[in-house]
């Protein structure tokens, strides 16, 4: 099993929902963060006061899923989230030792969204 952390564009959360559902990705949390990488330093004014925007606002996406799962989810997000321009974002792969469905006790790959038939 594994665990997908993504870091996307805010704009580009709906284009990215949309395709992991049509790829039957549905176990998805969505969770606004701030941070920094690539990007080229931002200064606004905001109250006659300049104020040097060093966090940008982004979207991580946490998906668990087991492995014949991890390719398509990862290649979705690849092609959904990209605008081609430098902060589009990271995706990480992680391996995950256990996991639980609180509901129902389930463990490991019963407990994850989604599971192949048969597997």
């Amino acid at each position: 099993m594994k665990l997908i952390s993504a870091v996307i564009r805010k704009e580009k959360l709906n284009d990215v929902l949309a395709a992991l559902f049509e790829n039957e990705i549905h176990g998805v949390t969505v969770t606004r963060v701030q941070g920094h990488g690539g990007e080229t330093e931002k200064v606004e004014t905001y109250r006659g006061l300049t104020v040097k925007m060093e966090l940008t606002e982004k979207i991580r996406l946490d998906i668990g899923l087991t492995e014949p799962f991890v390719e398509r989810a990862v290649g979705t997000i690849l092609k959904a989230a990209r605008t081609g321009e430098v902060g589009d974002g990271k995706v990480f792969v992680m391996p995950v030792e256990k996991v639980y469905r609180i509901r129902t006790g389930e463990e490991d790959a019963d407990a994850v969204t989604p599971v192949l038939v048969g597997a």
